[in-house]
């Protein structure tokens, strides 16, 4: 008669849930998943790879390169492009320009978008707050090449609705070309843009305020919590995610503007309403100087990347948990 030893059981076996000796062919299974899942993510990577990370590559080698388009002469030389961007004042109040431009969009479209989102979401009845939604983001449906001929009408001197306000309510002497001189017509493409813009932001801080559970603000409100001191101790904080997509967004936008400028002033009046964008148009397709309009595209992508990993940093320190 042949003894068997009796086999011992597993660690962590119960009678209820018996263990299950780990298979030799997960190892296998496990490299035939992560092998299909490298298959479906494959596509997306290779289209990235070809129409965003190879041109970044290329345009950093334009930049060094005096390119005529038309003729396809090429010469090397070097950082001479950005020696020429160091030393060109046109660059550097466009640059300029762009920083006033996002300064105004943190102000209007992050921090009163917040404002405004806060107003409406207290409201208790649900048809106001669904018509109020609708209102503040129908701008936004309008494409920016459209709002900037509606502003640009506006803007008019003689037959505009703007000076012609002024006018009705005896401040005709405020009237003046807005997109005429070079002290009011940045300002004047801005308030276009944030007018455009305002309800967009709106609409997904309160999309973020609606996530926010009810019972902290009823909680508060027992306590006798203002509406003031509940927006901040509330609602500021724990939408503080949204708060840093829509500032890193916020800037990269304002460091890309393009189609108000060019509808509404081209980048005049004397050049005083350039943004790195149209210059790096004006430099390439109107002076064919594709090298020098690379280095401003670098500029771009450097600016913007800088600000985005830094707020991304910032946020991933405080990442709220719910």
């Amino acid at each position: 008669m042949l003894l068997t030893q009796p086999s011992r059981p597993v660690e962590g076996a119960t009678a209820a849930h018996p263990a299950v000796a780990p298979s030799r062919r997960a190892p296998k299974r496990f490299t035939a998943r992560r092998l299909l899942a490298f298959g479906w993510i494959l596509p997306a990577v290779v289209v990235l790879a070809v129409f965003v990370y190879l041109p970044l590559v290329q345009n950093l080698g334009f930049s060094t390169l005096e390119w005529d388009i038309y003729s396809g002469s090429q010469e090397f030389i070097g950082a001479e492009n950005y020696q020429r961007l160091v030393a060109d004042p046109i660059f550097w109040s466009s640059l300029g320009n762009n920083v006033l431009y996002a300064v105004v969009s943190l102000v209007f479209q992050v921090f009163g978008a917040i404002v405004l989102a806060a107003i409406i979401e207290s409201i208790r009845h649900d048809r106001w707050r669904r018509g109020l939604r609708a209102v503040y983001f129908v701008p936004s449906a309008i494409s920016l090449t459209v709002a900037g001929l509606l502003f640009y009408f506006i803007y008019e001197p003689n037959l505009g609705l703007l000076n012609h306000a002024l006018d009705a309510v005896g401040l005709g002497a405020l009237a003046q070309p807005w997109l005429g001189q070079e002290s009011t017509a940045m300002m004047a493409i801005i308030v276009m843009s944030q007018w455009q813009g305002f309800g967009y932001s709106t609409l997904l801080f309160a999309v973020a305020i609606q996530r926010i559970p009810s019972e902290l603000y009823e909680a508060a409100a027992i306590d006798g919590i203002g509406a003031v001191r509940r927006f901040f101790t509330i609602t500021l904080p724990l939408v503080r995610e949204m708060t840093g997509l829509m500032i890193i967004v916020t800037i990269a936008g304002a460091f890309q503007v393009f189609n108000e400028v060019m509808v509404m002033t081209t980048g005049g009046p004397n050049n005083s309403t350039q943004v790195l964008g149209t210059w790096l148009y004006r430099n390439g397709f109107v002076r064919n100087d594709f090298g020098y309009a690379a280095a401003i595209a670098t500029v771009i992508f450097v600016i913007t990347l800088a600000i985005a990993l830094v707020q991304l940093w910032i946020n991933r320190r405080r990442r709220v948990e719910w």
